[in-house]
């Protein structure tokens, strides 16, 4: 690995906090990157048909051993964004996946923690904890589309101060016991939420700035969700682990915490093809060896896990994930040391 200043070795040991927490340690470990996808495989234009049979591509993924399947948290389309998501709520939609899968890690990117209420959020993610196996690992944000906040009856730019106390009053009710909590976002004595996570906490990823600073991001998230700085150069990358450096320097006693990204690719069938942006940046058109290449860069950057979304690409679905699990998984294989845990419910 590289040792200049800006690829500074992670500390060799994970959080003890999810030492023993299996969607987590299937996707994180210092100085290592894992890959998963960003669903949807195809790109909403009108039609949900699209979706159609998307199941079997995602029992695949999971046969194929990438890291996670990833899922957006999208309540209402705006065109302005083009961007539907999966279109399905994202939670009730992994709760699915699970059913299907055995063993890849169920991540939300990202849960808008400042538009749902702290208590429907947990009660949903301590449940398909349970009924996973513990693979649940929640991408959060404080959400960027301003369209849905007053269709919630929510104030847009009091979003950020409403994340922060969704993560408080989220984290307050995984404790055990009779609880009393006094939030801002409300307040009950001598209860309790069930069920409860099975290694007794869910891992909570902030998505971007999410409205907070960087040492609240070290102080108070279990792993770091940031864009992409240019992926077609490797500058790139040295920018992008400026910045992952920066916010781990911040981490209390530089204790271990994951850093995350992604990007949606154009996986063409040329092994050679440069990297070469598309959509004004937001798409990178390339050949495996490119994207190994990518990723290779990441993974110096401090990157612990990229998440990869193939919607924008012209060849069938089935075929890009093959090659990826054919070419480039074996560059940057998931972590194995820890299966799911038995569901028998």
């Amino acid at each position: 690995m590289n040792t200049s200043p800006f690829f500074p070795k992670q500390k060799t040991q994970p959080s003890s906090s999810f030492a023993s927490h299996v969607g987590y340690n299937r996707m994180f470990s210092p100085n290592k990157l894992t890959v998963g996808i960003f669903l949807p495989l195809r790109f909403y234009q009108g039609d949900t048909q699209i979706l159609k049979g998307q199941i079997n591509l995602i029992e695949h993924i999971d046969e194929y051993n990438f890291a996670a399947v990833w899922v957006r948290d999208i309540p209402l389309f705006d065109p302005l964004f083009g961007d539907a998501g999966q279109l399905f709520d994202p939670l009730t939609y992994l709760s699915f996946i699970a059913a299907r899968t055995k063993n890849v890690a169920l991540v939300t990117g990202s849960s808008i923690f400042s538009l749902r209420h702290p208590i429907d959020l947990a009660k949903a993610a301590t449940t398909i904890d349970q009924l996973s196996g513990n693979r649940l690992v929640m991408g959060i944000a404080s959400g960027d589309r301003a369209i849905e906040f007053p269709a919630y009856g929510i104030n847009y730019e009091q979003r950020a101060k409403r994340f922060a106390q969704a993560v408080d009053y989220f984290r307050q009710l995984m404790a055990d016991g009779l609880l009393n909590i006094q939030s801002p976002l409300g307040e009950f004595n001598r209860a309790q939420l069930l069920p409860k996570p099975i290694t007794g906490q869910i891992p909570l990823i902030v998505t971007g700035g999410s409205g907070q600073s960087k040492q609240w991001i070290a102080d108070y998230s279990d792993g770091w969700l940031s864009y992409p700085q240019a992926t077609s150069h490797p500058e790139g990358a040295l920018r992008l682990a400026e910045k992952i450096a920066s916010w781990r320097a911040l981490i209390p006693e530089h204790d271990f915490r994951p850093h995350m990204t992604n990007e949606w690719i154009d996986l063409v069938d040329d092994p050679d093809f440069p990297r070469t942006p598309l959509r004004g940046g937001f798409t990178l058109r390339t050949g495996r060896n490119g994207l190994i290449q990518l990723l290779e860069e990441w993974q110096a950057a401090g990157v612990n896990h990229a998440a990869i979304g193939i919607q924008y690409s012209e060849r069938p679905a089935l075929e890009v994930l093959q090659e990826m699990a054919e070419e480039v998984l074996p560059h940057f294989p998931s972590h194995q040391g820890m299966q799911s845990r038995l569901v028998d419910w």
